[in-house]
């Protein structure tokens, strides 16, 4: 069996996240690992060119949003006997996921996946795809639905 220290759990605060986090939190609780919370924080110019007219917030508020929603992503009852590491970076997610893993030796990353068409696939592509494809680690990929 694979010794499990490090598991990283990259989120987007998204609803397939929440899946995914069941499992890396069980994982990391079974093994005695300890769970790395990341959030990888887009730059918004890269996401909506809209935003080229309006004035964004300053990178301070989104690092802030993001040190808040990781504090309080995994619930106060599933923190019991959990050892939790939170981080945030910025950057575009794939990359910074895979550099992440590989800076801090991490034995396994948890993602959940959004489950998209595979138009949508083509187009777009996957984060969770792409990481699957070039982590040095393995990856467990959770897709969402019912528990």
């Amino acid at each position: 069996m694979l010794p499990l220290k490090n598991i990283v759990l990259p989120t987007d605060f998204s609803e397939p996240t929440l899946a995914a986090t069941r499992y890396a939190v069980m994982l990391a609780k079974r093994f005695g690992a300890t769970l790395h919370l990341l959030h990888v924080i887009e730059d918004p110019l890269t996401l909506a060119p809209i935003f080229e007219s309006v004035p964004l917030p300053p990178r301070l508020s989104f690092e802030t949003y993001a040190q808040d929603r990781l504090e309080n992503w995994i619930p106060d009852a599933d923190r019991d006997d959990l050892k939790l590491e939170l981080h945030w970076l910025h950057g575009h997610p794939f990359s910074r996921i895979i550099e992440f893993a590989s800076d801090h030796r991490m034995d396994l990353i948890v993602m959940g996946t959004h489950g998209r068409s595979l138009i949508s696939q083509a187009i777009l592509g996957s984060v969770a795809e792409k990481v699957v494809r070039h982590a040095t680690c393995p990856v467990l990929t959770v897709r969402n639905g019912p528990s």
